[in-house]
């Protein structure tokens, strides 16, 4: 059998019984198994060697970026504050004319981009970037994660070292692409080398089949997992593309690096290819996370079980229709996925705010347009829900208030998938 198609057993409980006689619990989240030594050796021989130096870069970058840091604060009477948190995406815009990327505003954020760098290449997430530059001694990310119950799966494994050069939230992405409006803009030489060293750090922490942990060097947990969710792979794959075909702000990447950045695009295409999930045999959508050693679908936070994904999917098959030149395989995907979620779109409903129960619920809204349920069962394919509890539901009422309120549990998002495969189907027939 297609392992794509089986549920991992360290996963999540079967969901065997029929909708109408579930009770409303229909499951819960265990942890993912993240990447080891121990794992790695339970592989098949002839995939041994490639995972073991992958673990081993990890490990060595890790120490690496640890030794710089303690290295800098040897000496200091006093180590600064943590940076301050805040949406670093707003502060690196990326729509402002040419010669903006010149101006003091812009050096600034640039200055900020380049200090807290981390030695691997990568940057932290959630930092605004239009703050005075990183100061000797201080952390590369923000601060601790809030303290959480034992048990719970956001529990980082150090918490001074957390996200420390990661993809999610569009971080180290979106610092290569303003680096690049400005290395256009005015040829900056620190902010080209700041680039390749990012471009870089893309290849070195790509997994031996293509794909990419959510956090590099790995830090353990579901950070260590195959991560499509919130588009991290698929910018990251979306970004190394434009940049080994030198297209638009990417002029300026060295030939040899063009060919490695081009070759990893390919590795994470053909991966995406095989992560489409089978059910009964039939290709369907894609999945979230994915252990990278399996590549079953896994669990992240205690609320995001293995399933599949709407919105993660109609994302990933926007990326694959502005391929320039699909592959039949490519094209049997997008339109097994279009065709998918054509078949899974829900009719006459909102997901709204309902002031009586003072949280969103699924209403009835003849005119509506269609949505879909943003998780969905690995074997039934109904929408699933998750509560900090670890508790999985078959209705959304069940998940704790906050989880109702400030959850988008489901989406009109994958209608855009289908809007672009009608334009490009014409090209494609």
């Amino acid at each position: 059998m297609d392992r794509r198609t089986l549920l991992s057993g360290l996963a999540i409980m079967p969901l065997t019984l029929p909708m109408a006689a579930r009770a409303a619990q229909i499951g819960e989240n265990v942890p993912f198994p993240p990447l080891s030594a121990a794992r790695i050796q339970a592989l098949p021989a002839q995939e041994r060697a490639a995972w073991k130096t992958y673990f081993q870069r990890s490990e060595a970058q890790m120490a690496a970026d640890k030794a710089a840091l303690r290295a800098e604060r040897t000496g200091l009477k006093e180590i600064p504050a943590d940076p301050d948190d805040g949406n670093g995406q707003n502060t690196m815009p990326l729509d402002k004319p040419t010669e903006w990327y010149g101006t003091d505003e812009a050096k600034l954020i640039t200055a900020n981009i380049l200090s807290f760098q981390t030695p691997a290449g990568g940057w932290g997430k959630n930092q605004p970037r239009n703050a005075p530059p990183r100061a000797r001694g201080q952390a590369y990310v923000i601060g601790e994660e809030p303290k959480r119950p034992v048990g719970d799966f956001d529990i980082p494994t150090d918490p001074k070292w957390h996200y420390v050069g990661t993809t999610d939230n569009g971080a180290t992405i979106h610092e290569i692409r303003f680096l690049a409006r400005v290395i256009g803009s005015t040829g900056d030489a620190a902010a080209k080398a700041s680039a390749i060293k990012g471009l870089t750090y893309f290849l070195n922490a790509q997994f031996p089949n293509g794909g990419w942990p959510q956090v590099w060097p790995l830090e353990g947990g579901y950070h260590d997992a195959l991560t499509l969710n919130d588009n991290a792979m698929i910018s990251v794959t979306a970004l190394i593309g434009e940049a080994g075909r030198g297209q638009g702000d990417y002029a300026f990447v060295p030939a040899d690096l063009r060919v490695r950045l081009l070759a990893a695009e390919r590795a994470a295409i053909a991966v995406f290819m095989a992560l489409q999930v089978k059910v009964d045999g039939k290709p369907m959508l894609w999945a979230p996370q994915y252990d990278a050693l399996t590549l079953t679908p896994c669990s992240a936070r205690n609320f995001e079980m293995p399933s599949l994904s709407s919105t993660d999917s109609g994302a990933l098959l926007i990326y694959l229709m502005t391929y320039p030149d699909p592959t039949p395989q490519m094209k049997a995907a997008i339109r097994s996925g279009v065709a998918a979620l054509k078949s899974l779109a829900i009719e006459g409903k909102d997901f709204t705010y309902v002031e009586a129960i003072d949280a969103r619920r699924l209403i009835d809204k003849p005119d509506a347009l269609p949505i879909w349920g943003r998780y969905l069962d690995l074997k039934t394919l109904q929408p699933i829900f998750g509560a900090r509890s670890k508790a999985i539901y078959d209705s959304v009422a069940d998940v704790e208030l906050g989880g109702r309120k400030g959850y988008a549990w489901f989406s009109r998002n994958p209608q855009r998938a289908l809007n672009a495969f009608d334009q490009w189907r014409l090209k494609h027939p």
